[in-house]
């Protein structure tokens, strides 16, 4: 059953992970298609204007652009950058390969620094990936102590507890804060607020350092923290700043914090993605059980209804007690009844019945009367005897 409740859950995850990039792909496609048709129209135009004014060949121009698209892969720019592989360069290179980012502005060319990158890679990203979840873990135990403590001074102020109360020791303490783990929608709430200040703060030092507009700094925070890395914008590579140390220091700062929030928040959602996919998966399993439960009432039954069926009453939750009418239209319906109804509803029937038996058993059975005979009616026990006796009783009377 665990099994296949996990196996159920990463089918629905995949198949809603897949329907999720088809949308995803046709909006992207809808919004930006016209945009690239109409540069690269442009492009063309302008191409062939340039081999025209300055007499060259299609095939030549084309060539000697290949040639400039390598040689910019391999760190090369029209204007004028800082070196890609100095100490520094290097370093934010690192970084960006421990965190997952990948901006793809600098790569290693040399088939040494390839092999070096998937073993350094392979180590590096593991050991950020553990680092990222006991940030998790620290924020939620530092969320739970300020309830905690927030929660105490109330107390406090209500009289309820001493101001000079001590606290247990470390272990106790941690053990204390088990049951003032907060809510994993206040947790992504405070991760959503902490990244959207960051990036704020961020994006206020990109605008006017980068030259980039603020909307396009907010862009550039989100693929960054969340570890998308296009590199279609990437921070700190000109050669030279303004208070460049400066600067360089607060965005390895500002980088390091949005990574840690958005990752931290990724990791938030995909909890409640998960507890999503339970209950659609419980919704499913209740709508199936109710179906299974219908076919089998409906093979239950008889195709033809006798005409005279009584209808049936709800069965009160607070007294579970069967009505008589619903055991009746149990009987009428030829559906079988539990031993539950049939004993609700034959209680006089049996008590009767045992009297009776008892009586024979003991050698005094019951004398019927001469009316009784007359009439034709047997003594018998049970339901048949109250018939009977009811009978005879009004053969009398008449």
């Amino acid at each position: 059953g665990r099994l296949n409740a996990d196996n159920a859950r990463f089918l629905l995850l995949a198949v809603l992970i897949v329907l999720y990039m088809l949308c995803g792909a046709a909006v992207f496609s809808a919004i930006e298609l016209p945009t690239e048709r109409e540069a690269k129209e442009r492009w063309e135009e302008r191409l062939e204007n340039f081999t025209r004014r300055h007499n060259l060949s299609r095939a030549e121009l084309r060539h000697f652009l290949r040639e400039y698209e390598e040689a910019s892969v391999a760190g090369i720019r029209v204007d004028d950058i800082r070196p890609r592989w100095d100490f520094t360069g290097a370093f934010y290179f690192v970084g960006t390969v421990v965190s997952t980012i990948g901006f793809g502005m600098t790569t290693p060319a040399t088939v040494g620094g390839k092999i070096f990158l998937i073993f350094y890679g392979l180590i590096g990203c593991a050991g950020t990936i553990l680092f990222f979840n006991l940030f998790l873990e620290r924020l939620i135990t530092v969320i739970a102590y300020v309830m905690k403590s927030c929660h105490e001074r109330q107390l406090r102020r209500k009289g309820v507890l001493p101001h000079n109360g001590r606290r247990g020791s470390g272990t106790s303490e941690v053990d204390s804060l088990a049951g003032w783990k907060p809510s994993v929608y206040y947790v992504m709430l405070i991760l959503c607020v902490a990244s959207l200040i960051i990036s704020c703060c961020a994006s206020a030092m990109y605008t006017p350092i980068e030259g980039w507009s603020y909307f396009d700094s907010l862009y550039f925070c989100f693929v960054a923290f969340s570890t998308i890395g296009f590199g279609d914008l990437v921070s700190s590579q000109n050669i030279k700043y303004e208070s460049q140390g400066l600067y360089r220091f607060g965005n390895f700062v500002f980088i390091l914090m949005g990574v840690c929030c958005i990752y931290s928040l990724f990791n938030v959602i995909s909890i409640i993605i998960k507890q999503s996919i339970n209950w659609i998966l419980k919704k499913l399993d209740c709508r199936c059980c109710h179906r299974c439960q219908r076919k089998l009432l409906r093979s239950r039954r008889n195709v033809v209804m006798p005409g005279n069926v009584r209808s049936r009453r709800n069965i009160s939750i607070e007294t579970d007690v069967v009505n008589e009418s619903d055991t009746d239209g149990r009987r009428l319906s030829g559906e079988m009844i539990s031993m539950k109804d049939f004993l609700a509803s034959n209680k006089v029937s049996l008590a009767i019945m045992q009297k009776q038996l008892s009586e024979t058993a003991n050698g005094y059975p019951r004398q019927m009367s001469s009316n009784s005979k007359q009439n034709g009616f047997s003594g018998g026990v049970g339901a048949l005897a109250i018939m009977n006796n009811r009978l005879a009783e009004t053969s009398v009377d008449r």
